[in-house]
């Protein structure tokens, strides 16, 4: 409004500027100088839709930078979380457990098997076919007790023939003697030729020596023919019977089917177990030990150490230790499954774990520790005992670190993870 005033006030002095100088008669060409200068000092009104427009389009303008900003800063913000969000993932999260104490033990419990003091299979020493068997499993036989018979035509039909050319052969030697000496006695009166009467003294030998042999073939057949009756070597039970009557006996035991029966002895039975090598020296000879089977609850059977490898195996780290338990009742079977307790008063504290907390690799049994910065530390154990899905712990971890559970086989040391659970037993 003030600039619209001041442009009519400059109009009115112009106006009144011309007049004043046509009164003192100047001339047209200052006229025109004046005017020209005026004219140039006049600003030309502005019309209110152009200025309406120059806003609208400034408005435009700085909402499309506005825009623009807000959508490159969104952009930018988005590629931060993305790029957060891979770093993240890129970790690996685990879950940690810690070791378990485990209270002082009173005695040593180990698991073990127990075995027959004596296991023997059966098989034939001559080929034929089987006539008859007399026992089956779970039948107790007596040393020498007949097990089965086995018809043997052909060594029978050999054994025949040999005892024919024995026959011939004694023959044989029978005439070759009295021709020896019938020649001897013709020598001593210079009636026959020395040669001759060496030729009937030698005919005489060779007839003994074949003799000799025909006579150990005629042996040799009948111990084959003997092998036709199979008898237990020893006493105890029969635990498997894997023939039938009318099955082809082959001597020997080569190819498949062959071994006839199996004959075990379970009184002693034998109960070996692996004993951990920091236990070793306290497991020697005369230790007493009892036996305990799941399937017979409430009941114990008394036994001692007899003998130990006397070496650590390298594998197991363990000592090899067998078990004598008298068994005169057969309650004890072999291949059952029985806990071993030695009553040696055993005060080491240890520590238990998972078994899948464990990481089995060539350089040796492996944890994967957890640091307080989130780091990977491969930490070497020793184990002890193994009660089947944990194991014991005797060296090698303490009870306040974190164990990796189901640790991949990928895991390396110093690797960063990051905890997602945190259990607080074994499991």
């Amino acid at each position: 409004m003030d600039a619209g005033l001041n442009v009519n006030l400059r109009g009115f002095k112009l106006r009144h500027n011309l007049y004043a100088v046509e009164w003192i008669g100047m001339g047209l060409d200052m006229d025109q100088q004046v005017v020209t200068k005026q004219s140039e000092v006049v600003e030309p009104q502005r019309d209110p839709k152009k200025r309406g427009g120059y806003f609208l389009i400034t408005v435009l303008a700085v909402l499309f930078v506005l825009g623009a900003v807000i959508g490159l800063a969104v952009r930018f913000s988005e590629s931060r979380a993305l790029a957060k969000e891979t770093e993240s993932l890129a970790v690996p999260s685990v879950v940690v457990v810690h070791p378990q104490l485990e209270a002082p033990q009173q005695e040593l419990v180990l698991p073990s098997t127990l075995q027959s003091y004596t296991e023997s299979p059966i098989y034939a020493r001559t080929s034929g076919y089987l006539a008859k068997w007399y026992k089956d499993i779970g039948s107790r036989v007596e040393k020498a007790q007949l097990l089965a018979d086995i018809e043997t035509p052909e060594v029978d039909q050999e054994l025949m023939q040999a005892a024919a050319a024995r026959d011939q052969a004694a023959a044989q030697v029978d005439i070759a003697k009295t021709s020896s000496e019938r020649w001897e006695n013709l020598q001593k009166q210079d009636a026959v030729a020395q040669q001759e009467t060496d030729e009937r003294t030698n005919t005489y030998v060779q007839g003994k020596a074949n003799l000799a042999s025909s006579t150990a073939n005629v042996r040799r057949l009948q111990q084959l023919e003997s092998f036709k009756h199979v008898y237990a070597p020893f006493s105890g039970v029969l635990t498997k019977r894997n023939c039938d009557i009318g099955t082809l006996i082959n001597a020997g035991n080569g190819g498949t089917n062959q071994e006839l029966f199996v004959v075990a002895k379970i009184d002693p039975i034998r109960v070996y177990v692996n004993v951990p090598e920091i236990y070793a020296p306290l497991v020697h000879s005369g230790v007493h030990a009892t036996i305990e089977l799941a399937s017979l609850v409430g009941q114990r059977f008394s036994g001692s150490v007899v003998r130990s490898a006397n070496a650590i195996d390298p594998a197991t780290r363990t000592l090899y230790t067998e078990i004598d338990v008298p068994n005169p009742k057969g309650v004890l079977l072999p291949g059952a499954f029985a806990q071993v307790h030695f009553a040696l008063k055993v005060q080491t504290r240890s520590l238990s774990l998972p078994v899948n907390a464990l990481l089995f690799r060539a350089e040796g049994t492996r944890a994967a520790v957890v640091d307080v910065d989130g780091k990977i530390h491969l930490t070497p154990v020793v184990i002890g005992r193994d009660y089947g899905t944990s194991v014991e712990i005797l060296g090698g971890l303490e009870q306040t670190d974190s164990i990796v559970l189901n640790p991949s086989d990928s895991l390396e040391e110093g690797q960063q993870v990051q905890v997602s659970k945190q259990q607080g037993g074994t499991s």
